[in-house]
């Protein structure tokens, strides 16, 4: 019961278990590691202290330099870019 442009507030991380318990409105909603992500696009107007961006060739469609750009933008602290030279060469090049 969650849904494309949900957003809920981190309110607890289980070590042990490896989840993530997550406040969406009135509900708890539980995560596996690896289980979650916002988009760039919705992430607008936001900043957050790290952003992990996938640069993979799978999204070809979608690679554009200001989507790269903006994404960056929302860091506070670091950006980690994970994927391939390739990818970012596709996401640099593209106008």
């Amino acid at each position: 019961n969650v849904y494309n442009g949900d957003i809920g507030i981190i309110t607890d991380i289980d070590l042990e278990e490896q989840r993530i318990e997550v406040t969406i409105e009135d509900r708890e909603v539980y995560y596996e590691y690896g289980e979650y992500a916002i988009t760039i696009h919705k992430s607008q107007g936001s900043e957050y202290p790290a952003v992990v961006i996938p640069v993979v060739m799978s999204h070809y469609m979608i690679l554009q330099r200001n989507l790269i750009y903006i994404g960056i933008k929302r860091r506070k602290n670091k950006v980690v870019l994970i994927g391939s030279k390739k990818a970012l060469v596709v996401y640099s090049s593209e106008k």
